[in-house]
């Protein structure tokens, strides 16, 4: 029969419809869907690449012959006809519910959850195929002509038994997407907002329950998500740290296959399912990670096309449905692994691991192709052929693509803005190192004699041998050799590594001598290094104890100091050691081993050379050190009080240069190690006289008459009756009911006379009529009451009283106290180097800050000074010419004439203190000199505890110190060069 159309020509009965000839050229709609196909396989085989750089080949095989019979599946399906649906859907949504049931009896059980049937080496998720399952029979029910309230009962119902099932199991992520699935389906399939709005409803008020029955894991997920992900080092937490690491550390094109990548890929947990993506930015680079971003997204496109061609409402549901699925399955897991939102427990569809996951999506992607074959062929934006087609499916579509564009961007903002920093964060977390200490610099006199130095000779010298047991036990060969070095059984060597946990860094193999340690270093056997041990040698013995201090494991005083100190550093605990603790402990060094996350070494990493730290010079002279040592050890020899100290201070009373200092009792300070001599160092606290103390700048007592060069100097600076004015004296002074002794009866005196012959009741008067503002204020303009700014560590300030802080003590200042205070008694406490360094201001007019520190500089090399503080000018200088002329009348024909042989002149100051310290028949007995006068360049101060009055055994201390100084003066103060700050 042959028919003929309005308008055109004959046709035949196989001619097509006009409509189908244009529907077969439109490209966009007859053909086998290439880019969707194209997304599919684009997905898969970075999925199955991703597998096979981070489980291996087996595992990429596996899922690849799933993918093959997935993908032939698909061209099967490609032939599909709507008018199946209805049978596909209601089999396989039994098939699931039946299977489901199963899993709940004979199911498989990992990580608290029964989720899989076994079948041989193989094991099944029936919760994958729900989601198919429960698509097709949802599309059936809501594509029907049935009523709107029996559509959504029906389908209501129909999702409620997988949905309780797979939460039975339990399986929240994918319970919570069949849910979704459900809700997105009732959406577009058209269901009246008033069956809707009670069901939301009803889920707003059923979601506290829900949390209620989340497990420990999915909890610590959410929580991780809502307060950060840095606050939980396991977990959910740990595992958005190590996406984030993965993601920030694949640069533009990946490190796989490099050296250290397959064990970086170690630290990223689910790295083949639900962390697959940030795995592939690792191993392939953020140009792989912005394929299967895009790949998504023309896939959900390509998806959401088909709902428009159907000619059934079943059909269009389909597609629209899966879209909805896929785009939710990308958008959750995308976030997942940027840490945008939490991680649910939901693999990347196509690209993770899961053989069950990867079929179910392949098929359903089948169906939906062919039944868009099936049905008429539109483009998204055409208008369908019939009336209730899907709602919001283009809207949601759009909004998916935001998200994932979104998700994209940021993905690729935290590998450009983050990347350098999350890279050294998965460097740093695979890394543990071994510490190399390094060599602690010496400390040497002016002249470059050993004061303190690190043992460091082939003779003394100890060496630790350590190991790495993991890299080393598999090595045999190289376990005889390095017993064989260390001179042990090969079987001792074995057991000590086969003994000790698979994590062990560092094992401790043997002590070994500096040349074993060298011949160890020599043979490179890899995992054995030599660790030399700390040790700090002291040759001068307790000359210098208390000055230098000492070296020992950091305290957490120290830790506190210094917040960045290794566990068992070693660091300056006193002294000098601790004030210069910065410039002698250098820079240590490091092995370091990599570790995989159970944290096993695998493999030795960078070694990093300590280097060692800088020399420091002192100003001391050693020869003069001992020399004052000896006098101050003659001098208490015969002291009956087993407690009484000696001091005595040398210093260059221009620039503050200490040229000795010495300080008795003393301790030596190699009882502190390392390693500690526990009996020497309990004997050496345990001592009368407090050797631990250095007395020169940490003892204060009344300073006696030495005092009255302070006094001297008040009345020059603030004058009540001229210097040349005589006095008379006696042997007392009255001040009201109380009677002030001198130490011998005098006639009248002028003040150089009374400085001469330290006459105390001139100074008596003298402090009187000047009130004790007037004194105080020259002691402060001395440096009386405050410390002098020695580079010594707990340096004591000594007390000098006034009205006022003796009031906030609860004390009176009575009129009798600025009278004693005259004298060098009272409310007054001075150490050794105070007294020595007003002693030098008097005679220079210049205050200046002592020191002991004079350059530092490498062992061997050039030596830079150390600032220096200027010296200070004292205000009333220019009157100080009486006081000076009493300093040497001292010693011409005073209290200090012991000092009148030396060969050059000399002036001097005596003194002798009360000390409610000390026993009734002793004193502190001082004194303090200058020389040459009347332009020194020395001050010695010395201070003995014992009996006498007037000259004591301090002067002798003085005066043999002097003559050695004044015979060696060129040797004393000669340096080597060194360069300017």
């Amino acid at each position: 029969m042959l028919i003929v159309e309005s308008g055109g020509s004959p046709g035949t009965p196989h001619d097509p419809p006009p409509n189908e000839r244009l529907r077969r050229k439109d490209p966009g709609g007859v053909a086998f869907d290439v880019l969707a196909i194209l997304a599919a396989l684009v997905l898969v085989g970075l999925g199955l690449a991703n597998l096979d750089a981070v489980e291996g080949p087996a595992t990429a095989a596996r899922q690849a012959a799933v993918g093959a019979t997935g993908i032939a599946l698909v061209a099967v399906l490609w032939r599909f006809r709507v008018g199946l649906l209805a049978v596909l859907g209601w089999v396989t949504y039994l098939l699931a519910v039946l299977l489901l049931g199963a899993v709940l009896v004979l199911g498989v059980s990992a990580n608290g959850a029964t989720r899989w049937i076994g079948i041989g080496g193989f094991t099944f998720q029936p919760s994958e195929l729900a989601k198919l399952g429960l698509l097709l029979v949802l599309a059936a029910v809501l594509g029907s002509d049935r009523a709107p309230w029996q559509r959504f009962v029906f389908a209501i119902g129909l999702a409620l038994v997988p949905i309780g099932l797979t939460l039975l199991q339990p399986d929240l992520s994918t319970t919570t997407l069949l849910a979704v699935l459900t809700v997105a389906m009732l959406i577009i399939g058209r269901v009246p907002a008033r069956f809707l709005l009670p069901m939301f409803a009803a889920a707003a008020v059923a979601t506290p329950l829900v949390i209620g029955m989340l497990r420990p894991y999915q909890v610590q997920r959410l929580g991780s998500f809502l307060v950060g992900a840095h606050v939980s080092p396991t977990g959910a937490g740990w595992a958005v740290q190590q996406a984030r690491i993965a993601l920030g550390s694949g640069s533009i094109f990946g490190h796989s296959g490099g050296p250290l990548t397959d064990l970086l890929a170690q630290y990223l947990p689910e790295r083949e399912s639900d962390l697959a993506l940030a795995s592939v930015v690792e191993q392939f680079g953020l140009v792989a990670g912005g394929l299967v971003v895009v790949a998504a997204i023309v896939l959900v496109w390509r998806i959401a096309l088909a709902s428009r061609a159907p000619r059934t409402p079943h059909g269009a549901l389909v597609g629209g449905g899966l879209a909805v699925l896929l785009g939710v399955e990308i958008v959750v897991s995308l976030g997942g692994n940027l840490g945008l939102l939490p991680l649910a427990g939901v693999p990347f569809p196509l690209l993770s691991i899961g053989g069950t996951a990867l079929l179910v999506h392949l098929v359903a992607l089948g169906v939906v192709l062919g039944v868009r074959r099936d049905g008429a062929r539109r483009r998204l934006w055409a208008v369908p052929r019939w009336r209730a087609r899907p709602r919001l499916v283009r809207a949601t579509a759009l909004g998916l693509t935001g998200l994932l564009v979104a998700f994209g961007l940021y993905g690729w903002n935290v590998q450009a803005a983050d990347g350098a920093a999350l890279s050294a964060a998965g460097q740093e977390q695979m890394t543990r190192c071994i510490r190399i200490p390094a060599q602690r610099g010496a400390i040497t006199d002016r002249h470059g004699a050993p004061l303190a130095t690190g043992t460091a000779s082939s003779d003394t010298g100890v060496d630790q041998v350590v190991a790495v047991p993991a890299v080393l036990r598999s090595r045999p060969d190289d376990v005889a050799r390095l017993a064989a070095l260390t001179a042990q059984p090969v079987d001792a060597v074995r057991a000590a590594l086969d003994g000790v946990p698979a994590t062990t860094i560092a094992l401790r193999v043997a002590d070994v001598p500096r040349a074993t340690g060298d011949a160890v270093i020599a043979a490179g056997i890899t995992g054995v290094l030599v660790v030399p041990e700390p040790r700090r040698s002291y040759p001068t013995g307790p000359l210098l104890g208390p000055v230098l201090g000492f070296a020992g494991v950091a305290t957490p005083a120290d830790l506190e100091r210094w917040p960045d100190l290794p566990p068992g550093e070693i660091v300056g605990r006193a002294g000098l050691e601790q004030q210069y603790d910065a410039v002698l402990r250098g820079t240590n060094g490091q092995q370091c081993v990599y570790v995989t996350p159970a944290g096993v070494p695998v493999a030795m990493g960078a070694r990093t050379d300590p280097l060692p730290g800088a020399d420091l010079r002192l100003s001391l002279d050693l020869g003069l050190q001992q020399q004052l040592t000896r006098s101050l050890e003659t001098a208490l020899r015969g002291q009956r009080s087993p407690s009484a100290i000696g001091a005595a201070v040398a210093m260059d009373p221009r620039d503050g240069q200490v040229l000795a200092i010495a300080s008795l009792p003393s301790y030596d300070n190699s009882v502190y190690g390392p390693p500690v001599d526990p009996g020497a160092l309990q004997a050496a606290a345990a001592a009368p006289g407090h050797p631990m103390i250095e007395h020169v700048t940490q003892a204060a007592v009344p300073p006696g008459s030495t005092f009255k060069l302070v006094v001297g100097a008040a009345a020059t600076a603030h004058p009540v009756f001229p210097p040349e004015q005589v006095i008379p004296t006696g042997a007392s002074f009255t001040l009201g009911d109380h009677t002030f002794g001198n130490w011998k009866p005098m006639g009248p005196m002028d003040l150089v006379q009374s400085l001469a012959w330290s006459n105390d009741v001139y100074f008596y008067k003298l402090a009187n009529a000047l009130g004790p503002d007037s004194l105080i204020d020259t002691a402060h303009a001395l440096g009386v009451g405050a410390p002098t700014g020695i580079d010594l560590p707990a340096e004591s300030a000594g007390y000098l009283g006034t009205p006022r802080s003796v009031h906030d003590r609860g004390g009176v200042w009575y009129g009798g106290s600025t009278v004693i205070l005259g004298i060098g008694q009272g409310y007054l406490q001075v150490t050794p180097l105070q007294n020595a360094r007003w002693t030098a201001g008097v005679a220079t007019g210049q205050l200046v800050t002592p020191r002991l520190g004079l350059a530092t500089g490498p062992g061997g090399g050039a030596f830079i000074a150390l600032p220096v503080t200027p010296p200070t000018p004292i205000p009333f200088a220019g009157s100080l010419g009486p006081v000076r002329d009493g300093m040497r009348a001292a010693v011409t024909g005073g209290t200090a004439t012991r000092l009148a042989g030396l060969p050059v002149p000399v002036g001097a100051k005596t003194g002798t203190a009360e000390d409610g310290s000390l026993s009734a028949d002793s004193y502190d007995n001082w004194m303090a000199a200058a020389a040459p006068m009347p332009n020194p360049g020395v001050v010695m101060t010395a201070l003995v505890q014992g009996p006498g009055t007037g000259a004591n055994n301090a002067g002798t201390v003085v005066a043999d110190g002097l003559r050695y100084y004044l015979g060696h003066q060129a040797d004393v103060l000669a340096t080597a060069p060194v360069q300017s700050p």
